[in-house]
């Protein structure tokens, strides 16, 4: 078990006057506000960053900088990368190295600076996370990827195109009551349904969007956590699995078998089972990911995920709330910096910060990030 002491991010969307460097010294900025009688030179003994890719701003070596930037060059840094789940990677490798009594302190981070390429550019980028000469050489991208998902779904199971459409109005509301939140405005089920198409089912409104953004949690040991705050949030459970890179190897494409080991492992770990959960953050990069991980993550039984979007379940103020914070499909999918902004949603909402959007009541969040199509997955179990 380890302790989050104060957690930090950015607003996420376009930021043309920072780049990644800025943008993780603000995240981290508002993290070290939040843990009095911290002193980063003192008491942080590493740092580790998410960050998928360094072609946006060609630089690479973000470790370095990254702690240059926290204001402690020499120290133990790194960079993670494991595609779109490289900020939860690094968060737990810090959780390794508390664990085992190498740190007692450790700043997490991720980041990445998107907007200052092209879309085209960007889905080249994105694709290097998918089989590239089996799947992105031969015609498909992201959007692709989870449309066969999609389709094969929706043949399967009956599940609709306005199932898909109910998932981003839900997250769309919850980003209106989120003020970092990429796109903080409703959508109706009209417009979701009448947006352009970008792979069938797939359609604007279906797919995450480009974006700028860091957070940062710094973690330390519990028995110190007391020292920089008074409401610590512990890390009890995680859970990590992978999965084959290319979705054509997989035995049903309609299924996150790595997700479903990852949140067992996390849950076991932590002694808790679905039903204990106040609030999930999940991996919805396209509105099919968020139904398929409800089966996934044990929210719903195999086949029927798209049954309880249909009945209002996983708003805010209902049974199951999930991606409160607008998900990546309306908070923003700065890549690397997903995972670790999920723990700093559950993070509000377990210390009561969350505001309008506020869960009431919240002892325990589930995180759930994810590595390309489904190749790598993080599970998180945070509890008050």
């Amino acid at each position: 078990m380890a302790a989050i002491v104060s957690a930090g991010s950015t607003k996420y969307g376009k930021h043309d006057e920072k780049g990644a460097r800025e943008l993780f010294a603000e995240a981290f900025a508002e993290a070290l506000e939040g843990a009095r009688n911290l002193d980063p030179k003192r008491d942080i003994g590493a740092v580790f960053i998410g960050q998928m890719g360094s072609e946006y701003e060609y630089q690479a070596h973000s470790g370095s900088w990254a702690a240059d930037y926290a204001g402690i060059p020499r120290t133990h840094a790194a960079r993670v990368e494991s595609a779109c789940a490289s900020g939860s990677t690094a968060l737990r490798i810090a959780l390794a190295g508390i664990l085992s009594g190498q740190y007692d302190t450790v700043l997490v981070g991720g980041v990445e600076k998107m907007r200052n390429r092209g879309t085209g550019e960007v889905t080249l980028y994105l694709g290097e996370a998918g089989d590239f000469p089996m799947e992105i050489w031969n015609g498909l991208t992201f959007p692709g990827l989870f449309a066969l998902m999609a389709t094969a779904y929706m043949n399967r199971y009956g599940a609709k195109e306005e199932h898909l459409a109910k998932v981003a109005v839900k997250n769309h509301k919850h980003a209106s009551m989120n003020p970092k939140a990429q796109y903080p405005q409703e959508i109706t089920l009209e417009q979701a349904l009448s947006s352009r198409v970008v792979a069938w089912p797939l359609k604007l409104y279906d797919c995450s969007p480009i974006t700028d953004g860091a957070s940062v949690v710094i973690l330390t040991r519990p028995e110190l956590a007391k020292k920089y705050t008074d409401t610590p949030v512990y890390i009890t459970g995680f859970g990590h699995s992978t999965d084959y890179l290319g979705v054509y190897e997989r035995e049903d494409m309609t299924w996150l078998e790595g997700a479903r080991r990852a949140s067992e492992a996390a849950y076991r770990m932590a002694n808790v089972d679905v039903g204990d959960v106040d609030l999930f953050e999940v991996h919805d990069c396209f509105t099919i990911a968020e139904i398929l991980l409800y089966e996934a993550l044990g929210i719903a039984r195999r086949g029927e995920g798209y049954k309880i979007i249909d009945e209002g379940l996983t708003y805010y103020d209902s049974k199951i709330p999930v991606n409160v914070s607008g998900g990546l499909k309306a908070k923003g999918h700065p890549v690397g910096a997903t995972g670790v902004g999920q723990i700093y949603e559950i993070w509000l909402h377990l210390t009561e910060r969350a505001g309008r959007r506020q869960v009431k009541g919240a002892e325990v969040g589930v995180t759930h990030n994810m590595g390309g199509s489904g190749a790598s997955h993080n599970v998180f179990v945070l509890e008050r």
